[in-house]
């Protein structure tokens, strides 16, 4: 008997007719339902019986593996049936399918990979983005792909986008579909706001409004902290203090048994408190949970291409995310959220998140490109174009380990395509196999891939934790902490059908493996510098003093920190190299330098390894054809130094940064300063033929150029509404606003007395930000910030109206 939706009383149910209706019509559809309306659920099994869709499958992509394993036996247990038959999911490294299945739940990169192997999407009928207001890099590039198949080879393949918290009328233009909303079933919510946190009390401040909550309020309670180093402090603290209560961690690299005791119902009937990252935001029902205790911090991985690295850093989050976090205490009845932070904070917060294309690295994303034949990624439909900068170190990288050539995929670039795993780790198993040694980089992989098994006291040397990893096979042992590295490995070894090794290996061949993995990390000791190494990026790097391998003269460095200004990254893993195995990598390169203090234009003939000269001889004066590249390469290197960023352009960057961060589905340009140095070539070349002497870089007009470069007619209006410079005041004058890169609060200095009129705050992006007031008294001196007006009137006013009465009575303060 063929499943019935309507049976299951989920909100979602009332839109079935309609999108039954919009899919048999046309082939893209967007559906908006809250959390908690039942869209992953049951709108999949409603679209089974569809006669469009006939014997095909459907895929559903979910942004987590946890989603995906949850729903798919969700949607199993529906249908009374084991997961793997009707309804069965892939995800990395595992998959429940048979030749039964007609439902897929996969993960995000999964889809990506089935579309390289089958561009038409044979079998297939519909593609299903759940949670794509998540806007991960994955989805992104799932979405682009499909799209692409849609228009080019398959008119006849549905997408339909499901999502609690989009810009729908942006999302509508871009892809021309209908709208099918579910107003869903969202219980009330009690809010309260317990106060801005200091992140260095952050577990212990935490654990008070945990307990608080607890006494105040009924029911299980889930609390969102940025990560899992903050939620072990809280677990800690919580269990020494709360008996009788049952605490649940969960994150993305907790084995999948824990993860499922945190959501589901303790069997003990006991109260529950599960300590989750944002994991937790949407897809997963956690059953009981009615409290939300929300730090208001996640994680969140920024990808610098001027250093070529990543940092994992803590972040404020935005108000639909805060939202989003909250919704979760009203799912199954009347909840409560404990927000750890002020209302003031809550006005500062940026509107959306940020899509992750816009901070991340993106060498798969153009590996996975240039494997379908694009070479124009910013043509496909995005809601987002990649940035630019980022676009273009992830070319020059995936050249670097010969993925590409002259922008074309190579046979090697499609056998590291082929491989689950990022395009380094890739390079490194194939450039193993050609020495036999896949066994090594297997073990080498899945430690780089992990969290370091080690504590922080074992020092940087990688070969430790593949010691470690092989005594742990040899021996059998216990434990989580390499359980999952192992099955990593033994899946690459499985890929390339080697055995396991776990007797002794040379450091120095891990070296090499990791020098095939990160060439521009390849790292030398700077001379009567100790512990300091140069990379051959260019940047700098220290170990500590006391570690093992702070003495050696080179390294291969696979983990690190970028460092800031003067101060040098970090390392985190490396791993000795010989000088010998360096030779295939020494390179003889002609070098035109433009030097920054006089203008004068050198070649040398350098010996080197990227960045690292080992040898430099003069050459005669080069051709003048040499000047504007070398200026350029100048630039990046130090142009905040060598132009003229002044405030007029500083704040012209900050409002269109602004804009980008409050309105990300809009595609604002980055126009921040280091990616604006790295690309100057492409905005700067034509103005630089005239250029002898480094002063007169100083000369140059730079915000007309790039005006001109980044904005077209219509952002140019519409930054002056978004963002004006300035306000103008009753008396016809203006002041000019003071906006942030990030996105904060623009700030106002403004004399009280000229405001007495003002009802409320003024607001910049259509309304949507309150401007920060910094009052001052009619001598300029500060009195006040003020970040909601109408509350300062009814409140702090009246005891600040008092004291400016006696020192300025000349002024009348009445409102």
């Amino acid at each position: 008997m063929p499943f019935n939706p309507f049976t299951i009383d989920l909100p979602v149910r009332e839109i079935i007719p309609a999108v039954r209706e919009h899919l048999a019509a046309q082939n893209t559809l967007i559906v908006n339902a809250p959390p908690g309306a039942g869209k992953s659920t049951l709108l999949p099994l409603a679209l089974l019986d569809e006669v469009w869709l006939k014997d095909q499958k459907i895929v559903m992509l979910e942004p987590r593996r946890l989603a995906a394993k949850t729903i798919a036996e969700r949607l199993a247990q529906l249908l009374g049936e084991e997961v793997g038959q009707t309804v069965g999911y892939r995800i990395r490294f595992e998959t429940r399918i048979s030749e039964r299945t007609r439902i897929e739940v996969v993960t995000e990169g999964i889809l990506t990979r089935m579309i390289h192997s089958d561009r038409s999407l044979t079998g297939i009928g519909i593609v299903i983005f759940d949670e794509f207001h998540e806007r991960s890099i994955h989805a992104d590039v799932a979405m682009a792909l499909s799209r692409e198949a849609q228009h080019t080879l398959r008119p006849d393949l549905r997408i339909m986008v499901m999502s609690a918290t989009l810009d729908m009328p942006q999302l509508t233009s871009l892809l021309k579909a209908p709208v099918a909303q579910s107003m869903g079933r969202q219980y009330p919510i009690e809010t309260h706001y317990t106060g801005d946190a200091d992140d260095r009390m952050l577990p212990e401040m935490v654990a008070k409004v945990v307990q608080q909550a607890a006494q105040e309020q009924e029911g299980d309670i889930l609390v969102f902290l940025p990560g899992e180093n903050d939620i072990r402090k809280v677990e800690d603290i919580l269990r020494r203090q709360m008996r009788g209560v049952m605490i649940h961690p969960l994150f993305g690299m907790l084995p999948f048994g824990k993860q499922y005791a945190a959501i589901m119902p303790n069997r003990e009937g006991k109260r529950k408190v599960v300590l989750a990252t944002s994991i937790a935001e949407t897809s997963l029902t956690i059953e009981g949970v009615s409290v939300v205790v929300d730090t208001g911090f996640g994680k969140t991985s920024r990808f610098d291409p001027k250093s070529g690295l990543s940092r994992l850093e803590t972040v404020r989050i935005s108000k639909d995310a805060a939202d989003q976090r909250a919704g979760r205490a009203g799912r199954l009845g009347p909840g409560t959220a404990y927000r750890m932070w002020s209302k003031t904070t809550q006005e500062r917060m940026a509107p959306h998140r940020t899509p992750e294309i816009m901070e991340a690295d993106l060498s798969s994303l153009v590996l996975d490109m240039a494997q379908w034949g694009i070479t124009d990624i910013r043509g496909l439909t995005w809601l987002n174009p990649p940035p630019r900068a980022a676009l273009q170190y992830a070319t020059d990288m995936l050249h670097q380990l010969q993925a590409l050539e002259h922008g074309r995929i190579t046979e090697h670039g499609k056998r590291m395509h082929a491989l689950p795993c990022h395009p380094r780790i890739a390079h490194m198993l194939l450039k193993a196999e050609e020495t036999d040694q896949v066994a090594l980089a297997s073990d080498i992989a899945s430690v780089l891939e992990e969290r370091d098994p080690l504590d922080r006291n074992a020092g940087i040397d990688i070969n430790l934790r593949v010691e470690a990893l092989r005594r742990y096979r040899k021996e059998q042992g216990q434990g989580k902490r390499f359980s999952k590295i192992e099955k990593i490995a033994r899946s690459y070894r499985s890929l390339f059908e080697v055995e396991p090794e776990n007797g002794s290996f040379d450091d120095y061949e891990t070296g090499v493996l990791l020098a095939h993995c990160y060439p521009e990390r390849i790292a030398y000791a700077r001379p009567g510098n100790n512990a300091q190494f140069q990379l051959a990026s260019g940047q700098y790097a220290s170990a500590g003093h006391r570690d093992d391998l702070a003495h050696e003269s080179w390294l291969a460095i696979a983990h690190l920190h970028a460092g800031t200004g003067d101060n040098p990254g970090r390392i985190f893993l490396a791993s000795p190299l010989n000088p010998r195995d360096l030779a295939p990598l020494v390179k003889q390169q002609e070098s035109y330098h433009w030097d920054v203090n006089d203008g004068e234009l050198t070649a040398s003939m350098d010996t080197r390894i990227g960045s690292i000269v080992l040898q430099s001889k003069p050459l005669p004066p080069p051709d003048e054809k040499h000047r504007i590249p070398a200026i350029s390469e100048a630039i990046k290197l130090e142009g905040d130094h060598l132009l003229d960023f002044n405030e007029e352009l500083t704040q012209w960057q900050n409002r269109v940064l602004s804009l980008r961060k409050w309105r990300p589905a809009e595609g604002w340009p980055d126009v921040s300063t280091s990616t604006l140095l790295m690309t100057n070539w492409d905005w700067l070349r034509p103005h630089l033929s005239d250029i002898e002497h480094p002063d007169e870089l100083m000369e140059l007009e730079l915000l007309p150029i790039l005006e001109k470069k980044y904005l077209n007619d219509e952002q140019r209006v519409r930054l002056e509404v978004l963002a004006p410079a300035s306000i103008n005041l009753p008396d016809g004058s203006s002041i000019e606003l003071e906006y942030k890169a990030q996105g904060e609060q623009p700030k106002l200095e403004i004399r009280l007395q000229d405001i007495l009129a003002w009802e409320e705050s003024p607001t910049v992006d259509a309304g949507e930000m309150k401007v920060e007031l910094h009052l001052l008294t009619p001598e300029l001196k500060p009195i006040t910030t003020v970040s909601d007006l109408a509350t300062f009137w009814k409140g702090n006013y009246r005891v600040i109206k008092r004291q400016l009465e006696a020192v300025f009575p000349e002024v009348k303060w009445e409102r």
